[in-house]
């Protein structure tokens, strides 16, 4: 909780870039507090459209959250970059967990 509470205050000072909106949308998803998850990881998309930790963060939160279809499309863009990136981690994960949650 203290972390929240940290991040939250350097966004209040105005210290807002896509780091400090990963690490609010992560702590909120590690809390399974997803719905508050959600509006930080898609601000940090907006703010670094090639965080690629995001796409996968973000995908998880709303399949979580019920939206399955959002979920996959956020995750195939995540994959895309990931690709584009060579971020080799952040694409194995996003595609184990596209496996596991084919229908």
């Amino acid at each position: 909780m203290a972390l929240i509470e940290n991040l939250e205050a350097m966004l209040a000072q105005g210290k807002d870039s896509a780091m400090l909106r990963f690490g609010l949308g992560s702590a909120y998803f590690n809390e399974r507090r997803y719905d508050e998850a959600i509006p930080h990881l898609r601000h940090c998309l907006t703010l670094d459209s090639g965080y690629t930790a995001a796409y996968k963060l973000l995908g998880r939160s709303l399949q979580k959250q019920g939206q399955p279809e959002e979920a996959y499309d956020v995750l195939q863009i995540g994959l895309e970059k990931a690709l584009a990136s060579g971020d080799k981690q952040i694409e194995r994960e996003i595609r184990t967990f596209l496996k596991k949650n084919e229908a």
